[in-house]
């Protein structure tokens, strides 16, 4: 092998399965081709947010206005890709796969992204699982249970998200440097599964960055003597400057793009975070941010209109919803909300839509066989939408309050206590909380906090009444759960995140640090999650 190699973790059972010499080429080749690229493009976002900072002013790009008004289409889609309406989504292990395959959706992205954590056993598990997924080899017993787990004879058509672009694989060194996580993550996932290698791309914030996703995917394809357009991928817009370049994201991609994806929970993250500097942008509790807000629904309505004016897909948002137990009052009402959430997008032209869990899919199925009847909606034009840069920037109005701030607090500390516990994918509160809708409460706590906004009961939300509220829900957390270390490092963590005099821009970044650690702790210092 010519490149200096170097793995920093404890071997994982079956790890040469995904650890061919072939597959570790592969992957090092990518990283030697294209990781100087990807570092400046992180280098471009940094420049980008102090741009924002002084001036709080986004448009579309002047110099792609031709790509805009321009008569051009995608490649034409996938016959097993026609008919999206409903797709799940959820972590790589073993079980959730399974349930998620034999759910009924059309498709089942499987997460190496928000909803998993970054350990080195997951991550090697997850190749491992998607690869007997592919080859319908993957079952799995309940050690508590016993209960067997194998997949039915009709499954959802399998995608994969990789990391982000800004996220590094610290366990793999090339010549002393981490790897790409993205590089890494799709590398992998292609060379050992090349039939279908179908892809969603997360986080991206531009067109350039989609044009490194589109050289990096042709040059898979030929290193691999792969047809072009063999890999086909959806991008997720959850960005706020990716949603003044959905033309040019779609048309650099076009050999290998079928559609975008509304990505609402990291949209409003990103949204908080790009504009922070600005008390004009502060957003209200989070519960009233919803897709009916004027930016979301322009948002949403912009996404439909471009792609399939391009002929691509429009897949609408996730439902967090999941289903409550031993209390039917609350389940009515929440299936509820999912169906009205999901006859919106059916109706104004999405052509599916995302949910979070089994229980579901058949209420999603049901609102789009109803206002979809056809496979999907690429025939809806929506000309008559017509959105302007100032309508994806109206800031939605709402009170802040107490019981706003204190369930971003303990929501926040849950969800990185269970992160740092190797669970991405968490249920709280009768919603699955992911990686985004932790980031919806850090950005927010540290925007109000640095604003020192007015609550709705008239007192101002400084340093010293967040550092009051955070400490006063962190004991109620440790009466509940006890003192263990995943929930001490979580407080500490997120109260040092929200308090800081700069907001960070991925909590996840920081956790990972912790993780890496935890890893080299010897087993004697087990923690208890």
């Amino acid at each position: 092998m010519k490149y200096g190699l170097k793995v920093e973790a404890e071997k994982v059972p079956d790890q040469e399965r995904v650890f061919t010499p072939e597959a570790l080429e592969f992957i090092l080749e990518l990283e030697d081709y294209f990781g100087h690229r990807r570092r400046e493009l992180m280098k471009e976002r940094v420049k980008r947010q102090e741009e924002l900072d002084k001036t709080g002013r986004l448009d579309f790009p002047p110099e792609t206005a031709n790509i805009r008004s321009a008569a051009w289409s995608v490649r034409a889609i996938p016959d097993d890709l026609l008919d999206r309406r409903v797709e799940i989504t959820g972590p790589v292990d073993r079980k959730m796969i399974i349930n998620a395959l034999n759910s009924g959706a059309n498709v089942f992205m499987a997460d190496f992204e928000d909803s998993s954590t970054p350990t080195w056993t997951n991550l090697i598990n997850g190749q491992i699982n998607l690869m007997d997924a592919n080859t319908r080899r993957i079952n799995y017993i309940d050690p508590a249970t016993h209960k067997e787990y194998k997949l039915g004879d009709k499954t959802a058509v399998l995608m994969v998200r990789p990391r982000g672009l800004h996220m590094e694989e610290k366990h793999l060194l090339m010549e002393g440097e981490p790897l790409s996580a993205s590089f890494f993550d799709f590398g992998l996932y292609l060379f050992h599964n090349r039939k279908k290698p179908y892809f969603y791309l997360p986080k991206m914030e531009s067109y350039h960055e989609a044009k490194l996703w589109s050289d990096v995917i042709t040059h898979a394809e030929d290193a691999l003597n792969l047809p072009r357009g063999t890999v086909r991928v959806t991008v997720l817009i959850e960005t706020i400057t990716a949603a003044f370049q959905m033309d040019e994201i779609l048309s650099v991609l076009r050999e290998h793009i079928v559609g975008l994806n509304c990505g609402r929970w990291d949209y409003i993250f990103n949204f908080i975070k790009r504009f922070s500097a600005h008390k004009s942008f502060v957003l209200p509790d989070r519960d009233s941010v919803t897709m009916m807000s004027h930016f979301l629904r322009s948002y949403s309505q912009l996404l439909i209109k471009t792609c399939h004016k391009r002929k691509a897909f429009a897949m609408g948002g996730m439902a967090a919803q999941i289903p409550i137990k031993n209390d039917e009052a609350a389940n009515k009402l929440a299936m509820e909300k999912v169906g009205a959430d999901k006859k919106r997008e059916a109706e104004d032209g999405h052509d599916g839509t995302w949910v979070a869990h089994p229980g579901l899919v058949a209420v999603a199925q049901t609102i789009f066989d109803k206002y979809m009847p056809m496979a999907n909606q690429l025939d809806k034009k929506r000309e008559d939408v017509n959105v302007m840069a100032a309508d994806l920037l109206t800031v939605p109005k709402g009170d802040i309050t107490e019981a706003g701030v204190r369930k971003n607090i303990n929501i926040g500390i849950l969800y990185l206590r269970a992160w740092l516990g190797g669970n991405g994918c968490v249920p709280l509160y009768n919603l699955m909380e992911d990686a985004a809708t932790a980031e919806i409460s850090r950005t927010q706590l540290w925007q109000w906090r640095h604003h020192k906004v007015a609550m709705r009961d008239g007192r101002v939300l400084d340093d010293a009444l967040m550092h009051e509220m955070m400490k006063e829900e962190t004991m109620k957390l440790v009466g509940e759960f006890g003192r263990d270390k995943h929930l001490h490092d979580a407080s500490l963590l997120f109260r040092d995140m929200v308090m800081a005099q700069k907001l960070d821009e991925f909590l996840t970044t920081k956790a990972y640090e912790m993780v890496l650690a935890y890893e080299k702790e010897p087993a004697s210092k087990a923690r208890q999650a």
